[in-house]
């Protein structure tokens, strides 16, 4: 498979990122450089590029004199990137709701009938960039683009977890419910209730993945 042309390093690590999101390259996978540059049709220098993006978002580690290897996202992790993200949208959604035009209304009202579109098309591989569209089209008229900077890497990282919790917990009708919610908060300018509503549906999530996680390794022990 050759890749098209965008900037390599960007189709590269779309194309990986992709396959360590959808288990293809499960957590301790080597990624052998000269296996991948020619499977991927691009050369050396790329893929490097393109795996040093993906150890800044915290899907692969980078060892010495041993290459690259999926990074393992264990469940006590998940606390804190939940975490890390309530305290960041929250603060986001505050700034940004006092600032929201009805053209910001009409683009959020897209971006949540497109999440629930691809919920409702089982397509489980679109849930966690549809999802992001939808909190980042809400947090950006806040105008912090280095806070929105840090929150991408976070969400790349929780993605694999996010499509988890969809589907070990059958969360995407809790989900679809938050965001309106949220975004009745939004159109109504309440940015005090659009913050707690953002906190608490990235809490839950976090909660609830945990929980799901937790079990679902005990029934695999068994």
């Amino acid at each position: 498979m050759t890749l098209p042309r965008r900037t390599l390093t960007d189709a590269t690590a779309d194309a990986l990122r992709q396959r360590i999101l959808d288990g293809l390259y499960p957590a301790g996978t080597p990624l052998r450089q000269e296996a991948l540059a020619a499977e991927l049709g691009v050369s050396r220098i790329p893929l490097r590029e393109g795996l040093l993006r993906l150890e800044a978002e915290g899907l692969v580690t980078l060892l010495p004199h041993r290459g690259a290897v999926v990074a393992p996202l264990p469940i006590e992790e998940v606390t804190e990137l939940f975490e890390l993200r309530a305290l960041l949208e929250a603060d986001l959604a505050r700034r940004a709701v006092p600032r929201l035009t009805a053209a910001d209304d009409a683009l959020l009202r897209s971006h949540a009938l497109a999440f629930e579109r691809v919920v409702a098309e089982g397509d489980s591989a679109s849930w966690g960039e549809a999802n992001r569209r939808l909190h980042f089209a809400l947090y950006l008229p806040a105008n912090r683009p280095r806070t929105l900077e840090t929150l991408g890497r976070l969400h790349a990282q929780c993605d694999r977890y996010l499509r988890l919790q969809l589907v070990l917990t059958r969360g995407t009708s809790r989900a679809i419910r938050e965001h309106r919610a949220i975004l009745a908060a939004a159109r109504a300018r309440d940015a005090a209730r659009t913050a707690r509503l953002v906190r608490e549906h990235i809490l839950t999530a976090g909660a609830a993945l945990t929980d799901a996680l937790s079990r679902h390794r005990l029934s695999e022990s068994a």
